[in-house]
């Protein structure tokens, strides 16, 4: 103990060695890279993605953004085959994550992360991962997203469920 005349709690471990949060679940294939800023005097750099990074080994094949306007919600969505690698450029978000592969080792886990430009990290999802997006605070987000293949205008390869699903242990307030 120390030698003060007051009592307190002491912290509980709240992020590891590369700043993801400690208490975050793991979903196989799912990957976050948090991503420093480069301070200029006027200016901030901010990488999204590297191929030496070695996230995944796919190609990108389209590359989008969506404008998501203060408690702005798209939840749930999921792909059968294509993996999304999203990217908060500006404001906030809240970016949940539901694995329902049947035969991943982390089928029933979720992932809750709170990106944006002050946090900056990419994070790539597997097909089957089921996600969901919410923009924080009082400003739109802009959240960029990687693919590795192009969105199929005949057979689009997207699935959704409605926000307040029974399937998915999650509940946006």
């Amino acid at each position: 103990m120390s030698d003060w005349t007051l009592e307190g709690r002491k912290d509980s471990r709240l992020v590891d060695a590369d700043w993801a949060p400690a208490s975050l679940q793991k979903i196989e294939g799912v990957r976050i890279k948090a991503i420093a800023n480069m301070l200029g005097d006027r200016s901030r750099l901010t990488e999204i993605w590297r191929r030496d990074w070695l996230l995944d080994n796919q190609p990108i094949e389209q590359v989008f953004q969506s404008l998501l306007e203060p408690g702005a919600i798209t939840a749930w969505h999921c792909h059968a085959h294509t993996l999304d690698r999203m990217f908060c450029a500006l404001g906030r978000l809240k970016l949940v994550l539901f694995d329902a592969r049947a035969e991943s080792p982390t089928q029933g886990n979720v992932i809750e992360l709170r990106i944006g430009e002050e946090r900056p990290m990419l994070v790539t999802v597997p097909p089957g991962v089921w996600h969901g997006v919410a923009c924080l605070g009082s400003r739109p987000a802009l959240l960029v997203n990687l693919v590795d293949s192009a969105y199929d205008y005949d057979d689009p390869d997207h699935w959704r469920l409605p926000l307040d699903t029974p399937d998915i242990p999650y509940r946006f307030s």
